[in-house]
């Protein structure tokens, strides 16, 4: 009876964790906090353009020798401070050192749990397009492979994933502010696709789902 209460608490501080965690992402996005969306924003843009430059050990080297120098400095200075004031204040990052880090059993079963059904659910996926269980769907799957192709020959992985970050932090702002004008355009552009792959469905044999 322990355990099981013990197991829905910590299943329900998760679920406010990832709550909490979208909340703040959704901050971040649609730039609710311009100095912490544009730190975030510009740190992301920072990083990938170094990418661009400089391998991942060197980044990651350089990463954690800016971070390693700026605790250091501080850490001296606030000794320095504390001698010549003559107090005792103690570490100064005793705050962050004494915040619970660990993960408990329960917590890492459900993230494993999560793994596993978004890994099985995307092999599912998988199977269903490459093996032709609807043939609308995996010819769908064969013209977006085939855009890709073209869109991997302008632009590489990392060029790609600059273009992401950057639409994630100025679409959300762009959509909300002409949501009607989008969602208009959006409506028609969906009328034509669906007109199209009706067609489709009609002309090529074996198109239709089973449950037709």
């Amino acid at each position: 009876m322990q355990a099981s209460t013990m197991a829905a608490a910590d299943s329900t501080k998760m679920e406010g964790f990832w709550s909490n965690w979208k909340c703040k992402a959704m901050e971040l996005l649609y730039w609710r906090n311009l100095k912490q969306s544009g730190l975030v924003f510009g740190s992301l843009l920072l990083l990938l353009f170094s990418l661009t430059q400089f391998s991942v050990v060197s980044v990651v080297a350089y990463l954690a020798l800016a971070t390693l120098s700026a605790t250091i400095s501080f850490r001296v200075y606030k000794s320095v401070l504390q001698a010549v004031q003559k107090t005792d204040e103690g570490h100064p990052f005793k705050a962050y050192l004494e915040v619970e880090m660990s993960l408990s059993h329960d917590q890492m079963q459900k993230y494993a749990e999560n793994t596993q059904y978004y890994i099985n659910s995307t092999l599912k996926e998988l199977r269903r397009l490459f093996l032709v269980q609807d043939l609308v769907d995996s010819l769908k799957f064969a013209v977006l492979m085939w855009l890709l192709t073209y869109l991997g020959a302008l632009f590489n992985g990392l060029t790609l994933l600059i273009m992401v970050v950057v639409s994630m932090f100025s679409m959300p702002v762009v959509y909300e502010k002409y949501q009607a004008q989008i969602d208009q355009y959006l409506d028609l552009i969906k009328t034509q696709v669906n007109s199209v792959v009706g067609k489709i469905k009609e002309k090529i044999p074996g198109a239709k789902r089973k449950a037709e």
